[in-house]
């Protein structure tokens, strides 16, 4: 059977097998790198022929060696229609190759079934309509991602050159991309860096782990502002695994101050206290580099006023207001840069 022949399956992700996943069996390792690929899926897409190891299709069981190359070819199945909604856009930085944007916590960056509408992806493409076909119809112009109730900054690219340029500079790792973080405790150490591979949680696979044969992964950290019983950070990314910020976090012990999933909630905030603050790369084009900074949102900088003992929970608070840039300001001073 020739996979790229059947009429009702397109192209999906592709990676080479690590070092360390030798050994280990295609379905797993192909769930672990792609959350939207559960392992029974994996085996189903597998039955068909449509997941791929050098070129041929292979079993769920077939056990990779390290330099292989895995392709899934995912199929077309209850496609989602996106449509533009006109929605307000925080833009830092808008010019004919690339848009950043300032996404809200609470908004989704791509649809999916069940739910089309309200996403990141509705609202660029009613700013930008020819975006449509740059990266695919349910990620157009989609370089990199935030969680639904991360805020913070996100680039957009306006052209499959800037697409291009931007995701290359992704896997070279010569984007920078800095996250506020308030978290549970005292962190002791001024710096330092979190080296832990991540990869499905073993038993709750609807979440992230170190897990010993997961992705590699790292997260530099520097604290900014201690509180009792809680920590400002500032954490640079390595690398871009899944939760990787949230997951690592945890993992030394100081989970984000009200992450459901990897922490507890607070009564203060009604999400996770993470922010990407602060974001830079080279322009696609001119080869300029870009720096764009986003304040935290208002109900980050009432939290941090809380905690300051400045202010109770869900008043409103000019002074929280006027700390916002304070915290970027501490950011440059310490940068992990």
């Amino acid at each position: 059977m020739d996979p790229t022949a059947e009429s009702d399956v397109q192209e999906g992700p592709a990676f080479e097998a690590a070092a360390a996943e030798r050994g280990r069996r295609l379905d797993v390792v192909v769930a672990e790198r792609f959350p939207g690929y559960s392992r029974s899926r994996v085996a189903v897409l597998a039955g068909r022929g449509q997941v791929l190891v050098d070129g041929r299709p292979r079993k769920p069981a077939f056990r990779l060696r390290a330099g292989q190359r895995v392709r899934v070819l995912a199929p077309i199945s209850d496609p989602v229609a996106v449509a533009p909604q006109s929605i307000p856009l925080a833009i830092v930085h808008e010019d004919a190759d690339v848009l950043v944007i300032d996404k809200p916590a609470g908004m989704t960056v791509h649809p999916a079934p069940g739910h089309p509408r309200d996403t990141l992806v509705n609202a660029v493409l009613a700013h930008v309509p020819e975006l449509s076909g740059i990266a695919g119809s349910l990620r157009p112009g989609v370089v990199h991602r935030l969680d639904k109730d991360t805020s913070g900054l996100l680039v957009i690219a306006k052209t499959d050159a800037a697409y291009r340029s931007l995701v290359a500079q992704l896997r070279a790792r010569t984007v920078t991309r800095v996250y506020l973080a308030l978290v549970r405790g005292t962190v002791r150490r001024e710096r330092g860096a979190i080296t832990a591979p991540i990869g499905r949680h073993p038993i709750h696979r609807t979440r992230m782990a170190v897990v010993a044969h997961g992705r590699p992964a790292v997260t530099h950290f520097a604290v900014l502002e201690r509180f009792p019983g809680a920590t400002l950070v500032e954490c640079r990314l390595e690398t871009g695994r899944t939760h990787q910020i949230r997951v690592h976090l945890r993992h030394i012990g100081h989970p984000v101050l009200g992450d459901p999933v990897y922490g507890e909630r607070r009564a203060e905030i009604a999400r996770q206290a993470l922010h990407a603050a602060r974001l830079e790369f080279t322009h696609p084009r001119t080869g300029e580099p870009i720096v764009c900074t986003a304040p935290p949102p208002e109900d980050y900088a009432r939290l941090l006023e809380i905690l300051r003992g400045g202010n109770s929970p869900g008043a409103p608070s000019g002074r929280a207001r006027s700390r916002k840039r304070e915290v970027l300001g501490a950011m440059d001073r310490r940068s992990l840069r």
